[in-house]
C-alpha cells in the first residue's frame, strides 16, 4: 500500500471510544489461539488453527506484511482495561489500490458494536494515511452483522460469488465497495 506520508505500520495506534487498536505481536498468540474458534471462522475464508504454532506463523506473517507495508494488522483490545476483543486489518498485497479491510472478534464480544467501531475508526485511518482508490469488504452473504458494518461505512455491493474456506465451507461472498467513510 502507498502511504501519503512515512509511516511504519509496527507502531501505528488506533483509538475509539472503546476500543484501541494496536499492532498485532506475539503476546496474543494465546488469546488468538483460544478465540478464533469454528464458530467465529463460519463465514471467513480462515480455518480455525489446529495448534499455537498455526497463529505464530500467522503473526509472524502479518508483522513482515507490515514491514513491507503490504497490511496493517491490529489487534481490537478495550480500552477500559486491555481485554483482547479480536483482530482487525486491511490487506493491500494483492492490490495496493484497492485494499481489503477485514475483522473478527471473540463470541464474548459480539453484539455490542465493538466491530463496527473498529472498523471504521480503521477505514478513517486508512482514508487519512494510504492512497487508494477504494476499500473493499468482503463478506458472506449470510453474515448479517458483518455486512451491517461494510452499510454503516457505506459500502454498495460491488459483486458477488462463490468461494471455498479452508475449512472446506463454501461462502456466498458479496464485496463491498467503499469509497470514502463518512
Amino acid at each position: 500500500m502507498k502511504t501519503k506520508k512515512e509511516l511504519n505500520f509496527h507502531s501505528v495506534e488506533i483509538k475509539g471510544p472503546r476500543v484501541l487498536l494496536r499492532p498485532i505481536s506475539t503476546d496474543l498468540a494465546e488469546d488468538i489461539f483460544r478465540e478464533f474458534t469454528n464458530e467465529i471462522t463460519r463465514y471467513m475464508v480462515p480455518a480455525s488453527p489446529d495448534d499455537i504454532g498455526q497463529i505464530d506463523s500467522f503473526i509472524a506473517r502479518s508483522q513482515n506484511g507490515m514491514d513491507d507495508q503490504d497490511e496493517l494488522v491490529l489487534a481490537i483490545t478495550r480500552i477500559s482495561d486491555g481485554e483482547f476483543l479480536g483482530v482487525c486489518g486491511l490487506h493491500g498485497k494483492t492490490s495496493p489500490d484497492t485494499p481489503e479491510l477485514g475483522v473478527w472478534l471473540k463470541k464474548s464480544a459480539h453484539g455490542r458494536g465493538l466491530g463496527r467501531e473498529a472498523v471504521y475508526h480503521l477505514a478513517k485511518w486508512a482514508q487519512e494515511n494510504i492512497l487508494f482508490s477504494y476499500m473493499l469488504y468482503p463478506v458472506d452473504k449470510d453474515n448479517i452483522a458483518s455486512r451491517k458494518i461494510a452499510e454503516y461505512l457505506g459500502g454498495d455491493v460491488f459483486r458477488e460469488g462463490s468461494r471455498k474456506s479452508l475449512s472446506g465451507r463454501l461462502l456466498n461472498e458479496v464485496v463491498y465497495k467503499i469509497t470514502r467513510v463518512k
